[in-house]
């Protein structure tokens, strides 16, 4: 029997869950077919039903729980079903981080299969509260006769799910927005429509400084003009005593990415100020900075420990951004280097770099493997090398570049454990891979971020 022909949408079926997927749904196996079903534990006896097949696996819907595991619980969010911006919260936190290590291990098997018998892959790193964490929402806005909502959008759907507390959300960008969607409103400022594109406000952006309780508010408009601006100022002034910026971005194009090119300042300062440790930085509206601040410091800490720097190594951070990774390595470090294809990111860094008082770093535009390999030609080859890639992990040019180099220590942090595996599978020709830590920066969802230490051999 072939795999097309074993399910089909409606069909019913027993089902044990033996895994967690990538996504956050369980897994099992039904005719030797994979089945992912939303919202099973493994370890539970469900009975399924197919929702959906494809040419070798499909999906299905947990119709009755024969057993289930003592890890389940209720999930405290009201919309969680519906929203899918977290997918584990019906999950105790102390189960997802076990499975979040198992994934990264899933990734290890199916993509870089001899490397896992060597390779420690530590117990994920949690935290103390996996609540309220994100320092930053972008919540959509939209009017449904004359009230005014702002939240997510229903998974797979184009309804907005109005939401006044976001679980995952830091209680001041939640308290802000509620209050913003509510002088929208009474201001009677007119409200995107998705469909028409009709409106003035698109969405609601808070970003607070969790050490040093700073906040800014970014309003997304259609176009310049708002009406009743000063009184508009006055009112969001008033919500509460953190906010030190009000900016506004333009974003006139119909399109899912939340900011376009131009933004200016209404009130107060152009940044806020955050704080990492001993670490400081300004940041604008439209600049990265990690969205869990406080694991942040988890993660860096890991990163420093596996560079084990002892004062005498040249560092590269590359895919740099504003240069945090290689600032947190610095007071350890002979020089840091970074470098970055975005020209804001490099002049952030540079001035960051300035603010620390550091003067043994160098920050140039382009890709990494360019611009190493053009360092390499004025006779300057890292010690150690760390990288924080996108998504879609390392380019093969620069996979190729480090095992040129032959740094003797090269750190990887990954948020993608499947590019992860697939890129130590290459560098392992030259590397000894010697251990993985999971850390858990967006507890609740079902993303891992890892770092991983690698070795040169010694032949």
């Amino acid at each position: 029997m072939t795999q097309q022909t074993t399910m089909t949408v409606g069909q019913k079926f027993p089902l044990t869950i033996k895994r967690l997927g990538i996504n956050g749904e369980g897994v099992g196996f039904y005719k030797r077919n994979v089945v992912f079903v939303k919202g099973a534990i493994p370890g539970e006896e469900i009975t399924a039903q197919v929702t959906k097949t494809q040419r070798n696996f499909a999906e299905a819907e947990i119709l009755a729980i024969r057993k289930a595991s003592k890890h389940r619980q209720e999930a405290p969010c009201p919309v969680y079903n519906e929203c899918g911006g977290c997918q584990l919260q019906h999950m105790t936190y102390e189960k997802q981080l076990i499975e979040k290590r198992d994934i990264v291990i899933q990734a290890l098997e199916r993509y870089a299969k001899p490397l896992l018998e060597t390779i420690e892959v530590r117990k994920t790193l949690g935290m103390d509260d996996p609540w309220h964490y994100r320092n930053k929402s972008q919540f959509q806005v939209r009017k449904e006769g004359k009230r005014v909502y702002a939240g997510l959008f229903a998974e797979g759907s184009n309804k907005l799910l109005n939401i006044n507390d976001c679980l995952v959300q830091h209680p001041i960008t939640s308290k802000i927005t509620v209050a913003t969607r509510k002088i929208l409103q009474k201001l009677n400022i007119t409200i995107y429509d998705g469909r028409t594109l009709d409106g003035l406000v698109r969405t609601i952006v808070v970003r607070t400084g969790i050490r040093t309780g700073e906040t800014q508010v970014v309003l997304v408009t259609t176009r310049k003009e708002i009406p009743h601006l000063a009184e508009l100022i006055s009112r969001i002034k008033k919500i509460d005593p953190s906010i030190v910026s009000i900016a506004q971005n333009i974003n006139r194009e119909k399109t899912s990415l939340i900011f376009g090119d131009e933004t200016i300042v209404l009130d107060g300062k152009e940044t806020i100020h955050e704080e990492l440790g001993e670490l400081a930085f300004d940041l604008s509206a439209r600049a990265f900075f990690q969205l869990n601040p406080t694991q942040t410091v988890h993660l860096y800490d890991e990163i420093k420990k596996a560079a084990a720097l002892t004062g005498k190594e040249t560092v590269v951070d590359a895919y740099c951004g504003v240069g945090t990774i290689g600032l947190w390595l610095a007071d350890k470090a002979k020089e840091v280097r970074g470098m970055d294809v975005i020209p804001e990111s490099i002049q952030d860094a540079r001035k960051n770099a300035r603010n620390h008082g550091f003067k043994h770093t160098k920050y140039a535009v382009g890709t990494a493997e360019s611009v190493l390999a053009k360092w390499r030609k004025e006779g300057f080859t890292p010690d150690v090398i760390t990288v924080d890639p996108p998504r879609t992990g390392l380019a093969p040019e620069f996979i190729r570049t480090v095992l040129k180099l032959k740094p003797k220590r090269f750190v990887y942090t990954s948020c993608n454990p499947s590019t992860l595996a697939k890129d130590l599978q290459q560098l392992a020709k030259l590397y000894d891979v010697e251990y993985i830590q999971p850390v858990d920066m967006f507890a609740q969802t079902a993303q891992v971020e890892c770092v991983a230490k690698l070795v040169l051999k010694n032949k």
